[in-house]
């Protein structure tokens, strides 16, 4: 499998720097709508709908701040990713019980286990190193999100 380029796959268009979005649900709606804008998936209440159900299985919040909302869904090509930051934090169901501020959201192809799981591994490795996740919260745009994420990325 080829190796995952994490900042290829979220393009500055694909970041939101302060989410909207106050629940769990108001925010799986607010990247089903940003994944919809950029033309990268033709339903978005029905993204939503996948993203929801995966979060009834079990939260997607991981604590330090981190959640990774993810599901596999039919139709698309490839793995995609965006990414959203709260400054305010969202109650999340975190394992921490703390509310989530860095969301990772990954989309793989219903037919795609593998790529959907090395993804999710990457950014959990990504997320776990504090100054990384800190540099996420002090950063001024979504432009500095993009450079901080392609950096932290080739320094592993």
């Amino acid at each position: 499998m080829p190796f995952l380029n994490i900042s290829g796959l979220i393009g500055e268009e694909l970041i939101i720097d302060e989410l909207k979005g106050r629940t769990k649900l108001e925010v799986l709606q607010e990247f089903s709508a940003l994944l919809f804008d950029n033309g990268k998936i033709k339903d978005k209440e029905g993204l939503t709908r996948v993203l929801a159900a995966r979060e009834a299985l079990g939260s997607t919040g991981i604590g330090d701040s981190v959640a990774i909302p993810h599901g596999k869904l039919r139709g698309i090509n490839g793995i995609m990713m965006a990414f959203g930051r709260s400054l305010k934090g969202v109650e999340y169901d975190s394992l921490d019980g703390e509310p989530a501020r860095l969301f990772f959201l990954v989309i793989a192809p219903e037919d795609a286990p593998g790529e959907h799981l090395k993804a999710l591994a990457r950014i959990s490795r990504l997320m776990k190193k504090k100054e990384f996740r800190e540099s996420l919260l002090r950063a001024s745009d979504r432009k500095d999100i993009k450079r901080i994420i392609s950096k932290e990325e080739a320094g592993i």
